[in-house]
């Protein structure tokens, strides 16, 4: 009798092995999107104010992107798709046309061991703090350096990992290209990051980009981010950027003493689950006029406030948000179109997840 049993024990124990080993092997396909629309108001009047991405309108409602992502895999393989529809798609493809432009990613991952992972394809970049959809950022309105930053890129990289540390290393196209023009299939980047990771308590990102760009500028971008968790109810974050462009005078020269930086801190309160704050604080300089500064004969800086609030009930998410921008120089207009150095706008979105 003992020995039937411990055969039926064995019996079952082997069944249940085979289901386990079964369940981790068989290949699973995970469907999910998003969608955002929102409403602004520019207490200048006039959407020229705003200068960063996805929210140039005025006293208008405006859809934002509508997202599907389809990620299948299988132990060692995984293959992403994700597309995006709309204006805010179709401004973070901005080097694409058609339908080329709905591609957000799309890149297939090999992973030999555990702790180490080849990616060939298109994929968001490693660069800063703030992300492509909506539901992921607790603003809703970007940054300077987002705006400013990489979004994109398209190439090979490799990722491996050793408890709380990470490197990845990869050979891209030009920044944001996922299509190289012809003339310019040389020209490549360099991209690198490196994480640590100890706990959720705080994490640490150093992230790195080198590309030939096909304006003929040569770009170096150093970043950081730090994000730490002080209570159930409060984290923080940091982002520092520093971007050194140099520009081609011919003859095979380069002035290479341009640059343009930013760091921005995410203060975040969470009372509930349902219920949350973050305060932005950006600082951006463009005293080389690269960037938001370039059809000036001067450059300046930008103070950003920006205080959005979210409501939470499932996946959904309501975010009003109030945002002041302060240049050093002037940059924006005011209600009278008569140039000023401070733009305001308060700006109501609807963000939905599944």
């Amino acid at each position: 009798m003992l020995r039937k049993i411990i055969s039926s024990g064995i019996a079952v124990s082997a069944l249940n092995m085979a289901f386990a080993q079964d369940s981790l092997t068989k290949p699973s396909l995970i469907i999910s999107g998003s969608a955002d629309v929102y409403y602004k108001y520019d207490f200048g009047k006039s959407k020229s104010n705003n200068l960063t991405s996805f929210t140039n309108s005025h006293n208008t409602f405006e859809p934002g992107m509508a997202s599907v992502k389809f990620d299948y895999k299988t132990p060692k393989v995984e293959l992403v798709t994700d597309l995006g529809f709309g204006k805010r798609a179709k401004e973070f493809s901005y080097t694409d046309d058609g339908i080329s432009a709905a591609i957000k990613q799309l890149y297939i991952s090999y992973s030999p061991a555990s702790w180490l992972k080849f990616t060939a394809g298109s994929w968001s970049t490693h660069v800063g703090y703030e992300v492509l959809d909506a539901y992921l950022n607790r603003n809703y309105s970007m940054s300077y350096m987002f705006t400013n930053g990489p979004f994109s890129h398209t190439g090979v990289k490799g990722e491996a990992n050793y408890g709380p540390h990470g490197l990845m290393i990869g050979l891209a196209n030009p920044t944001d290209y996922k299509y190289v023009p012809d003339g310019f299939i040389n020209k490549k980047a360099f991209i690198a990051q490196y994480s640590f990771a100890p706990s959720d308590v705080f994490k640490a990102y150093f992230n790195y980009v080198n590309s030939e760009n096909i304006d003929t500028t040569k770009t170096k971008q150093y970043d950081v981010v730090f994000t730490s968790k002080l209570s159930d109810h409060f984290n923080l974050a940091f982002n520092g950027t520093y971007n050194n462009t140099s520009i081609y005078l011919g003859n095979k020269a380069y002035d290479k003493n341009k640059n343009w930086w930013g760091s921005a801190l995410y203060l975040n309160f969470d009372a509930s689950s349902h219920f949350g704050l973050t305060l932005r604080e950006e600082y951006f300089s463009d005293k080389d006029g690269l960037k938001v500064y370039s059809s000036s004969p001067v450059g300046g800086t930008v103070i950003a406030s920006t205080l959005s609030a979210n409501f939470k009930v499932d996946n959904f998410i309501f975010i009003p948000e109030l945002r002041i921008d302060k240049a050093s120089k002037y940059l924006f207009t005011n209600k009278n179109s008569n140039p000023s150095k401070t733009a305001s706008n308060i700006l109501l979105a609807a963000v939905y997840q599944f």
